[in-house]
């Protein structure tokens, strides 16, 4: 897997300040913070798959291409707001938020398969949430970076699960293990992880972190970007990792209640 593109691919020059949607920078400001932890990431992915050389290897260019992303978001932030500091916000994020437990080497998943479904899970979320960003904004350079996100994010959904069907193979992991994997990293997207990225980035000097506040402010920004196009599509995907029919009532049904479920968080 190599990258397709780089930040020098990018028109800075067709900036256009005016076009800046200040809510929608605070997302982007958070999201480029999570984007460029992906090298922490990349650690762990390689210490779950020690011996594993051809994910390994996979894993790592994964990780280049995350952390691109979040220095292609924080550029853009910069030019949208010039006072933004990313690399002192970061490491507010980092110093706060920890994903992992120090010297954790198994997966947090039960098994290498879990691995691989929460990846997917997450690749879902991800490719969604750009792809529903680059339809909100108007400005030009960050509709690209959106796009080109959104598409290398698609990507490496397959890529997760192109390999979780090769240790399925050896785990066999359930149906109903495999629902449970899905379920639990669905439910972690409000975690944490990205509600401090959004404090780190935006409301530090605003007082002390506020898990609870912070998460209904960045769930309701984020969630009134999303179309219900985009939310059909993430439950055909998150359905197909987790090993049951992509299409169908089952889909049309679990992306009708996604659906529902972030108008009400949105409203």
């Amino acid at each position: 897997m190599s990258a397709h593109w780089t930040l020098e691919d990018i028109d800075w020059g067709a900036f256009d300040p005016t076009k800046v949607d200040p809510e929608l920078l605070k997302l982007i400001k958070a999201a480029s913070l999570v984007e460029h932890n992906g090298a922490e990431y990349t650690r762990y992915l390689c210490d779950v798959f020690d011996g594993d050389e051809a994910f390994q290897a996979a894993a790592r260019q994964w990780g280049i291409e995350e952390v691109q992303h979040g220095e292609a978001l924080a550029k853009w932030a910069v030019l949208a707001d010039p006072a933004f500091d990313f690399d002192a916000a970061f490491k507010r994020f980092t110093d706060g938020y920890q994903p992992f437990e120090e010297g954790q080497v198994t997966s947090k998943r039960g098994s290498r398969t879990g691995e691989l479904i929460a990846r997917c899970i997450v690749e879902t979320g991800t490719s969604s949430y750009y792809t529903a960003l680059a339809e909100n904004t108007e400005e030009p350079v960050l509709k690209t970076i959106c796009r080109k996100i959104a598409a290398d994010e698609f990507r490496h959904y397959k890529l997760f699960y192109d390999h979780m069907r090769r240790y399925q193979v050896k785990e066999r992991l359930g149906r109903f293990g495999r629902l449970r994997v899905a379920l639990s990293r669905l439910g972690e997207t409000e975690d944490d992880e990205l509600a401090y990225a959004y404090y780190a980035a935006n409301d530090w000097n605003a007082g002390a972190y506020d898990r609870e506040a912070t998460a209904k402010i960045h769930v309701r920004s984020a969630f009134r970007r999303y179309r219900r196009g985009h939310v059909m599509r993430a439950a055909s995907m998150m359905l197909k990792a987790a090993g049951l029919p992509s299409n169908g009532w089952l889909a049309k049904t679990a992306g009708a209640l996604g659906w529902r479920f972030m108008q009400r968080r949105a409203a």
